[in-house]
Order: structure tokens, then C-alpha cells, then sequence
């Protein structure tokens, strides 16, 4: 099926959700864990383009992409195609049994688009937290060092490791522990939260950071800092200006490994083709999955050769990571994104979405700060003095999920809402949710 069957409109014909997605509903509280949550409960049939179908012929808006996943849009021809070829071929080999030219091509290009000219390799894997363990486990063992520095605000999976590295305690790590140990957590350069304003933010956030390393942990011992060039999860705060490259310089002078979580901002997502290029951040390891296969599961670590060969040989790897329809419809999501000019496409967005929220902003106090970039936009919501308000955003979701516009939530207090939307969405359809952004907070 190709995107264009999907028509590029809105269209509410019942209550959100339908009478068809509650008798579904009923059933997967049946049979699906209680644990497994989902932001707005309407079951899909078909989605493309700026537009998700269900079941019962509503239309959404689609400002999700299935968490930054379907950049290139939901069922992209190109990735149909070669997916379907690959899967008539073969299912299955196991890279580490049979290898396929597919896993290496797809190392192949992310050595070439990722940030830096310097000589790489690349391991594929199934999802963005099992990256982010694997580069820890590669920091590691180059080093020989064990401590890794994280940040406030951060997310990085739900593995143990990856728990321990996630800032936020509920839901992700709530009744879950004990978890690994040596990880260190350090204050994030949040300038809208920073006590002497966002002019000091990035230079005194560094200096306090590279000082809490210095004298708690000490530089020799620490493998690893690990950080999202823009937060997802924690709110979208994007790093105050010369933060990053102060960390990256401080990492360089004293052996640390500094990875890059690219999960969430990979692949165009935030109108350049990784987050690090706009202050041209080289990472010595970047770590990527969600946008990377048009939705299909797969996820990588990029890095400098010496890291990624500094691993003994059979220990990376495991069972599906690279699988080959995967990494058929990563090449072909891959040339989408360049054939396309999806990075100019995501900058495009960002201005759109940006001067109209910022407008908004002067309307409603509550919405303390708009910020991101790309196709990664959010807004903070506060009462007067910058407490949280995540009341006033679940009640603006609320409105905005009955009015057919898929939105998420995100923050360490519940109170950001995240917009992100498939690169290939029409203006007309990112002016049409701003609309009923804009209606649900006329209503509060």
C-alpha cells in the first residue's frame, strides 16, 4: 500500500475512541498486561503520510510518529518494496551464523552520515536501549575503566543498565532495582530552568559538571558520559549553547568516551541529520534506532574504529540484531531521507511550528517555554512562578485527543507537552492541529 491511499484530511465520525476501539479495548485488557500502556487508545488499521486511520473510519493527525519512528512516514513505498523483496528471499540467518550484504551496507551508509570523517564501524542491533548498553559495554572494555556519567532529566531504556542510566523514577524504574552500578547522575544544562538564567547556563552548567567529576568520581575512572543531544523524554531540553562541546572537550583531554543517544533526534528528525552536527559535536560512539528503518525494529552503535574493535571477537551481537528485512527497509528509509532532502523538509516544519507556538505563548502565560528544533518541538506548561502545571496539560491532551490530533506528553513533571510529526506531514495538516492545539488552551 502505498502513502498516497492514504488521504491527506482530517476526519472525526464518532467519539474518540469509537465504539470499535472500545470492544478492541476490552479484549487487550483481557489479554495484554496492565503494564503495557497506551497514550490514546484507538486501534489502527492503516496509517501514511500526516494521517492515522482506525477503526473506525476516524482520521488523526498524526504529531507522534509512533515516538519519532516513522519519519520518512508510515508505510513509505520504497520501504515497502524492498521489505517485501527481502522477506521473499529469506527471514532469517542469524548475522553471527550467515552473514548478508544488507547488515553491512546499512553499517556502510550510518559510518558514512554519521557525525565526523574519522575511520568507523558499526554493530546492529533491535532497539535504541540495547544500543545505548552495548556502548556502554564497548566504552568499557576500550578503557578498561567502569564509572559512566548521566545526566538529570535523561532516558535511555528499560533495561537494567539502561534504567539505572534513566533519570526518571515512574514509570520507568518504579519497584524495578536494584540496578547497575557505577553510573554517576550530573545536573543538565536546562536553561530554562537554570537559576541565573539561560545566558549562564551552558558555561556554568559545564564547569559544574566537569567539577563533579572531577572531585567525586575522578576523570581516570570514569569510561563513559553518556547524553541526548536534545532530552526526549526528560522535556526536549535542549542543551544551552556550548555546553556540549565543553563536555566533548573535557571527554578528549582525559580518555572518556562520550556517546551520543541519538535514538529520539536521529535522521533528519531535527532538521540536520543528527543532533551533534549543530554545534558540530563529534561523538567518539553515537547511538540510533527509532527513525532509523521507517518502522521497523532496528538500532545501531556507530563509533571510532580503535572503540568499536577494542571488543573481544563474539562479544557483540545476539540473535535478530540486523535483521534482514530490517536492514532492507533501513537502506531504503535511508535513501528517503537524503533523496528527499527530509533534513530541509524537518527545518521547514520547525519555523512553521515555531512562530505559530511562540505566538500562542504570548496569548497563554501557562505556557512558560517553547522549545526544540526540526520536527522536535515542545512546550512547557507552568503556573505563575514556573511550577509544573500537569494538570493543564492533560486536560489540553485530552481536548486535542477527542478533536482527532494524536499528541504526547513528556517531562520529569508530566507538564511538556511533544510534538513530532512525520517529516513528510503537509503544512496544511501541521496548521490544522496547531489550530486545535490552539482551541484547547482557548478552552481552559
Amino acid at each position: 500500500m502505498a502513502v498516497t491511499e492514504v488521504a491527506q484530511s482530517r476526519r472525526v465520525v464518532t467519539e474518540i475512541p469509537g465504539p470499535k476501539s472500545r470492544e478492541l479495548q476490552e479484549r487487550r485488557v483481557a489479554a495484554v498486561a496492565k503494564g503495557v500502556g497506551s497514550v490514546l487508545p484507538v486501534y489502527v488499521t492503516r496509517a501514511g503520510g500526516g494521517i492515522i486511520e482506525d477503526v473506525d473510519g476516524n482520521a488523526l493527525i498524526d504529531f507522534g510518529s509512533g515516538i519519532a519512528v516513522t519519519n520518512v512516514g508510515n508505510a513509505d513505498p520504497r520501504v515497502v518494496e524492498r521489505s517485501a523483496e527481502q522477506l521473499g528471499r529469506f527471514t532469517h540467518t542469524c548475522f553471527m551464523v550467515n552473514p548478508y550484504e544488507a547488515y553491512v551496507e546499512v553499517c556502510e551508509a550510518l559510518n558514512r552520515i554519521t557525525p565526523g570523517d574519522h575511520e568507523k564501524r558499526s554493530i546492529l542491533l533491535n532497539s535504541g536501549a540495547e544500543a545505548v548498553e552495548n556502548a556502554v559495554k564497548i566504552a568499557r572494555s576500550a578503557t578498561g575503566r567502569q564509572a559512566v556519567v548521566v545526566f538529570d532529566h535523561a532516558y535511555h531504556g528499560r533495561t537494567n543498565l539502561t534504567m539505572a542510566l534513566t533519570a526518571k523514577n515512574m514509570p520507568y524504574k518504579q519497584g524495578f532495582g536494584p540496578f547497575a552500578g557505577e553510573v554517576h547522575r550530573m545536573p543538565m544544562a536546562y536553561p530554562y530552568r537554570w537559576p541565573t538564567g539561560p545566558e549562564n547556563c551552558g558555561p556554568e552548567a559545564a564547569a559544574m559538571v566537569i567539577d563533579q567529576i572531577t572531585k567525586q568520581i575522578g576523570a581516570d575512572n570514569v569510561a563513559a558520559v553518556v547524553i541526548e543531544p536534545i532530552q526526549g523524554e526528560g522535556g526536549f531540553i535542549e542543551p544551552a549553547p556550548g555546553f556540549l562541546p565543553a563536555i566533548v572537550e573535557f571527554c578528549r583531554a582525559n580518555g572518556i568516551v562520550f556517546v551520543a543517544d541519538e535514538v529520539q533526534t536521529g535522521f533528519a528528525r531535527t532538521g540536520d541529520m543528527f543532533a551533534c552536527d549543530h554545534e558540530g559535536v563529534v561523538p567518539d560512539l553515537i547511538t540510533t534506532a527509532k527513525g532509523i528503518a521507517g518502522g521497523l525494529p532496528l538500532a545501531a552503535v556507530t563509533g571510532r574504529a580503535e572503540l568499536m574493535d577494542a571488543v573481544h571477537g563474539g562479544g557483540l551481537g545476539g540473535t535478530y540484531g540486523g535483521n534482514p528485512t530490517a536492514c532492507a527497509a533501513a537502506s531504503a528509509s535511508l535513501e528517503a531521507i537524503e533523496s528527499d532532502d527530509l533534513v530541509g523538509r524537518a527545518r521547514e516544519i520547525g519555523d512553521l511550528m515555531l512562530g505559530r507556538l511562540r505566538k500562542l505563548a504570548e496569548e497563554h502565560p501557562v505556557i512558560g517555554d517553547v522549545r526544540g528544533r526540526g520536527a522536535m518541538i515542545a512546550i512547557e506548561l507552568v503556573e505563575e512562578d514556573r511550577t509544573p502545571a500537569p494538570k493543564v496539560l492533560a486536560e489540553v491532551l485530552s481536548y486535542c485527543h477527542s478533536q482527532g490530533l494524536v499528541l504526547l506528553s513528556a517531562g520529569t513533571y508530566g507538564n511538556v507537552i511533544r510534538m513530532l510529526p512525520p517529516l513528510v506531514i503537509g503544512d496544511d495538516l501541521l496548521n490544522e492541529g496547531l489550530d486545535i492545539l490552539a482551541d484547547a488552551f482557548a478552552r481552559l
